[in-house]
């Protein structure tokens, strides 16, 4: 596995919950949010951030990426002006490292923030 803070992605716009994220929660957890990444998703959980990213040619094989709230220490939001800012992007530290999370078109860097926010700030 590569080191963690090489680790960024993007996230774009807001998507329906994929059906088969049940099969990863454990229980009593729930999947809150997700978002387009560039080949699969990204799904806040009432406990943690999932990230899913297809690989290969045919996209069979399919790594993931389970970062839990509680290891996030401090996260910041940027973005030029507007809500929906081409170059807008989450910073992320955590015990496993810094992460980069950039926001493509169509994705709300608000949304996103708070997303994060409430995660952190509350216990679930």
């Amino acid at each position: 596995m590569e080191p963690a803070s090489s680790l960024g992605w993007t996230l774009r716009n807001e998507i329906a919950i994929p059906a088969d994220i049940n099969s990863f929660l454990v229980e009593g957890e729930v999947a809150v949010a997700s978002f387009q990444t560039f080949r699969d998703s990204a799904t806040f959980t009432t406990k943690r951030l999932i990230i899913r990213d297809a690989q290969g040619l045919t996209g069979k094989k399919v790594e993931v990426y389970s970062l839990p709230y509680s290891s996030i220490n401090m996260w910041s939001s940027e973005n030029a002006r507007g809500i929906l800012d081409r170059d807008a992007e989450i910073e992320l530290w955590t015990r496993a490292g810094h992460i980069k999370v950039k926001l493509g078109k169509g994705a709300d860097v608000r949304r996103i923030d708070g997303l994060i926010a409430w995660a952190v700030l509350n216990s679930h």
